[in-house]
């Protein structure tokens, strides 16, 4: 249990926190770790996707999966606060979701990629940004290669993807950056940055307004 804050404290800054990083870093882990020491206090934002489901999957826990159109009508109305394509499919975080979540008094966490942090950036929400590292980009290989899942293809696709990320991570976009070397350390500097002293404002107003459906 972390010595930082009560387990089901909400840290005194309730804004958004956008975490980021390159495939393979771990941000999931550490986030995944922040839900179960202090429950009740986050929500990760659910996005939509115009992908089917996969086995064992949710809509709503998941994502919303929804179709194009549908997705292309929500764009157009200016409901996301960022959306992508990737493939022949395409991603978006949904203003209403992260507006519902906050209502219900809980911290949304947005685990989105480096396009969609720049946009998010561009909009009217507040939110903290934090930027997850390894501690080298060889250490970063080891690990893609240590899932056993990836074509040597896709490993070079991601190693060159990480390569422009961390760039981005450098460049002064983020309130904060951990490296994650170990978890338990990498998590201990998540946790007092979100509950001390991460951000220079503290607000506990929802980010954006509710709106009438997500």
């Amino acid at each position: 249990m972390s010595s930082s804050s009560p387990a089901l404290g909400l840290p005194s800054d309730r804004r958004p926190i956008v975490i980021a990083g390159p495939s393979g870093v771990g941000k999931g882990t550490l986030y995944k770790l922040l839900f179960e020491r202090h429950p009740g206090a986050f929500a990760l934002s659910i996005s939509h996707t115009t992908r089917a489901p996969r086995p064992g999957e949710q809509d709503g826990v998941d994502y919303y999966y929804v179709t194009k159109e549908a997705f292309q009508d929500l764009r157009a109305q200016d409901k996301f606060v960022e959306s992508a394509q990737f493939g022949s499919n395409f991603y978006g975080t949904s203003k209403a979701t992260i507006a519902e979540q906050s209502a219900r008094g809980r911290v949304v966490v947005l685990d989105i990629e480096m396009e969609g942090v720049k946009q998010v950036q561009r909009s009217d929400i507040s939110a903290r940004y934090v930027f997850v590292a390894p501690p080298s980009p060889e250490v970063l290989e080891r690990r893609l290669r240590g899932r056993g899942t990836e074509s040597e293809d896709s490993v070079r696709q991601r190693l060159e993807q990480a390569r422009v990320e961390l760039e981005f991570g450098r460049s002064g976009a983020f309130d904060t950056v951990i490296v994650n070397d170990d978890l338990e350390t990498a998590y201990g500097e998540l946790d007092r940055w979100v509950y001390g002293a991460g951000g220079s404002s503290s607000s506990s107003e929802p980010a954006v307004a509710p709106e009438s459906s997500s």
